[in-house]
């Protein structure tokens, strides 16, 4: 057993002295993904959720596109109110040219509890894109807990490949950091 601890320590060391003479001496960089987290600059955490009709919809389905991840619920009173902010954005950005990014897209998250309520607020604020989900958690959302959602509206703004590029952005703030990323 000895000998086998101590084969390992020599593998393991010889393993990150390698590494660190190679990092040394080479020209060559390794590529490091970012941790997965809710922070600017981090990798979004994946959802899987269904859509109204029952149909699940990953956010990881989405890559290759600009994303809104979208916190919201119809009894929210500010939501309601910033959701035609969030409609004018979408009208204005869907079919634009990104860098890196082929367009832009929403990825709504509901806290409602009541499907009805939740169907019914789509279609009432316009709400015309097609990535609308929930587990009809309401605050025990397990998406909501995964991001760290405690208040709504919240949103994540990611990128192409599902790095956080901004978050909590209103009005005017997401129509600046949608114009940052145009061709």
């Amino acid at each position: 057993m000895k000998k086998i601890n101590i084969m390992l320590f020599i593998a393991a060391t010889a393993l990150i002295v390698g590494g660190a003479v190679l990092n040394g001496n080479s020209q060559k960089t390794i590529k490091v993904d970012p941790p997965v987290g809710v922070n600017i600059g981090n990798m979004a955490p994946d959802l899987a959720f269904n859509n109204p009709d029952g149909k699940e919809i990953r956010l990881s389905s989405l890559r290759g596109k600009v994303v809104l991840i979208d916190f919201w619920a119809s009894w929210c009173r500010p939501c309601r109110m910033e959701n035609p902010n969030v409609v004018n954005a979408y009208k204005k950005y869907s079919e634009k040219k990104f860098k890196g990014a082929k367009g832009f897209t929403i990825y709504n998250v509901s806290l409602d509890m009541k499907k009805d309520a939740w169907v019914n607020a789509i279609e009432k604020d316009g709400l015309s894109w097609e990535y609308h989900v929930s587990d009809l958690g309401g605050w025990g959302s397990q998406a909501a807990a995964i991001y760290g959602v405690q208040s709504i509206p919240a949103n994540y703004l990611i990128d192409a490949n599902g790095i956080i590029l901004a978050k909590n952005l209103r009005g005017p703030a997401l129509d600046a950091e949608l114009d940052k990323l145009l061709k």
